[in-house]
């Protein structure tokens, strides 16, 4: 299943027409006894937003609101939500990510670096939304944005007075019986719970997302996330069967849906998903009636895994499981030529500074962090952040 030793465990689950398979290697945590299984919880990180965007269609198929809605209609009068040219943000904008919303927040930040969601609050939230300029048209392109769609479920908790666990339980869980998809685990689920590992296998600390929960905070298992593609695939008649159906559906430009990515050559829709210490991937295709689902407690992709399982073995990448970073002694004269801003593809700015002997780096909206090198090329951090090689690249987090 993963030959390269990627991640310490690795959990892959298989759905079709003649029932469920869930294979299971390594332990729940590194060096420690434990091994992982069908019921072993995992981060899911951005599979939550599948979740999120359920919710909405069920919500507007019990008429409790429409998809197309100004997401000014739900919030405090106190709260301005930004428009350009005369055009105003919906409660669909946020779901396909074309609200023009920026993928974080500019004021997110955490005194825990390592925990980068756990600080942030409503109140800073309004205050970021209510002073944010949009830097691009609504509707008019897909930008990923964990700030859109951790918005999107403070709305629905606040239109259901609820809050957003209890909406997800209720409304998803309960119907498919899925008992271990939990933001805040019970002891018995505490005890399955698999650590998780950073790309080089060291333990790193769990995620909480208090107000962006939309985005990132629930945890699962594979028997769970199978329940729940077994639903989609209509294998398993459930009451979300109509809403289901609605969010696979193309939305602008055809290659997302609500909450689901859509691989248009492939003919299957997918969603991946990580924190600072996991990566997940969960896809199906009805077309052949089967169903993956692959969790690891560990920074390494393993999108290609699923790919592979759901038969898109052309699009599969050569993988290359990483070697620990060593941090090595450079001509700290370079350090200048380093120094600057770096603008990324999707609507941040990466910038590198020096103090003395120290590099320091800072996406848009996150705290600095210490950067070390490994040769005059290659610099990596302690931090949650991928390594780069010859300047930065996109970062782990954005995996939410």
């Amino acid at each position: 299943m993963d030959k390269q030793n990627r991640a310490p465990a690795i959990v892959a689950g298989f759905i079709d027409k003649n029932g469920v398979t869930v294979l299971g290697r390594g332990k729940r945590e590194d060096g420690k006894p434990g091994e992982v299984n069908g019921d072993t919880i995992f981060e899911i990180g951005s599979i939550t937003k599948v979740f999120t965007s359920l919710l909405l269609q069920d919500m507007a198929d019990h008429g409790e609101l429409q998809l197309d809605d100004l997401i000014t209609n739900f919030l405090p009068a106190s709260v301005t939500v930004p428009s350009r040219k005369g055009r105003q943000i919906t409660l669909r904008h946020l779901a396909i990510h074309t609200s023009g919303l920026p993928r974080l927040p500019e004021n997110l930040s955490s005194e825990n670096e390592d925990n980068p969601y756990a600080d942030y609050t409503v109140e800073q939230m309004y205050e970021f939304l209510s002073h944010y300029k949009l830097r691009r048209d609504v509707g008019a392109k897909s930008e990923y944005s964990n700030f859109g769609m951790g918005l999107l479920r403070h709305i629905l908790a606040l239109k259901a007075g609820t809050n957003y666990e209890a909406l997800v339980v209720q409304r998803i869980c309960e119907p498919l019986k899925m008992q271990s998809t939990r933001i805040t685990l019970t002891p018995e689920l505490q005890a399955q719970y698999s650590g998780g590992h950073n790309e080089s296998g060291s333990p790193v600390c769990n995620w909480d997302f208090p107000t962006l929960a939309g985005c990132g905070a629930l945890r699962s298992s594979a028997n769970d996330l199978l329940k729940l593609l077994s639903a989609e695939m209509g294998l398993t008649p459930s009451r979300l069967s109509g809403a289901m159906q609605k969010t696979q559906a193309p939305q602008k430009g055809g290659e997302t849906g609500l909450g689901w990515q859509i691989e248009t050559l492939g003919g299957f829709l997918w969603h991946n998903g990580g924190t600072g210490g996991y990566r997940l991937f969960i896809g199906f295709t009805k077309h052949h009636s089967l169903g993956v689902v692959v969790l690891a407690n560990s920074a390494n992709d393993v999108d290609d895994i699923g790919q592979y399982l759901l038969g898109d073995r052309d699009n599969v990448e050569d993988f290359q499981a990483p070697k620990r970073h060593v941090e090595t002694k450079i001509d700290y004269s370079l350090y200048g030529h380093y120094v600057g801003q770096y603008k990324l593809g999707w609507d941040a700015v990466f910038t590198v500074t020096r103090k003395d002997h120290q590099l320091f780096a800072q996406l848009t909206g996150q705290d600095a962090f210490e950067i070390f090198p490994e040769s005059k090329a290659d610099f990596f951090t302690k931090w949650w952040m991928r390594k780069s090689r010859s300047g930065p690249t996109k970062p782990a987090q954005s995996r939410i």
